[in-house]
């Protein structure tokens, strides 16, 4: 075995049932990629919308409209090719009103990554487990690049990712195979996202939810869920 196969499996060779705040409960954090550890594509959608002389939130709205099995959906489920996709979503784009190039959006997914919130992972991950949680599609990343960040995918427990398992977010099946991944219970989890409609379905299994609004916001609220400094 190579020295950096043995340092990765060292990584992940631990006791899981030693992990958790036993005054809480909380034994796992769940976080999102794409709006908590790196910039959020939505911000990428505006510039793009306004460069190309769209209406502010038109890319949302596409993506909103019959949003379980839209082109979008199917992508992150793994169920159409990318070229697939790009028929599919500039066809919904025509219906909608407006013509986009669905290879010049998706190029839009990288955002810049959050330093301070991957640092939280590392340091959430001395007393819990940590999982990777996110909606993606098969060319998004390598092996140790998800998003552009390099070696992102080794500092967690688990990675879980929506065309893997042909389930996405805000799916509540998705979230009980996260648990099932890390074996708990879903009360025994926090989950943080930036999307409200990924947060509800967590939060009725029982999950403690965030919403990323602001770095500072989440980093506040997910230090006093899991008691414990994260900067």
């Amino acid at each position: 075995m190579a020295a950096g196969e043995a340092q990765a499996a060292a990584w992940h060779e631990r006791d899981r049932s030693a992990l958790g705040n036993p005054e809480t409960g909380i034994r796992a954090v769940l976080f999102d990629f794409g709006g908590v550890l790196s910039e959020s594509p939505f911000t990428a959608f505006a510039r793009y919308e306004a460069e190309n002389r769209l209406p502010p939130g038109f890319l949302r709205t596409v993506n909103a409209t019959d949003h379980d099995a839209n082109a979008w959906a199917r992508l992150e489920r793994g169920e159409v090719t990318l070229d697939e996709f790009g028929a599919l979503f500039e066809a919904e784009a025509r219906a909608a009103g407006h013509n986009v190039d669905a290879s010049g959006v998706l190029a839009l997914l990288g955002g810049a990554p959050r330093p301070a919130m991957i640092a939280a992972v590392r340091r959430a991950r001395q007393r819990y487990l940590v999982a990777l949680a996110t909606n993606n599609y098969v060319s998004v990343h390598s092996e140790h690049d998800l998003g552009g960040v390099s070696g992102v995918l080794e500092l967690f427990d688990e990675v879980i990712e929506s065309y893997r398992l042909g389930m996405r977010k805000p799916e509540p099946a998705f979230f009980e195979y996260c648990c099932d991944r890390l074996g708990i219970a879903p009360h025994e989890a926090v989950f943080i996202d930036d999307l409200g409609i990924n947060l509800k379905p967590a939060r009725r299994l029982g999950m403690t939810t965030i919403k990323f609004v602001t770095e500072e916001q989440a980093l506040e609220d997910l230090e006093a869920a899991l008691r414990m400094p994260l900067r």
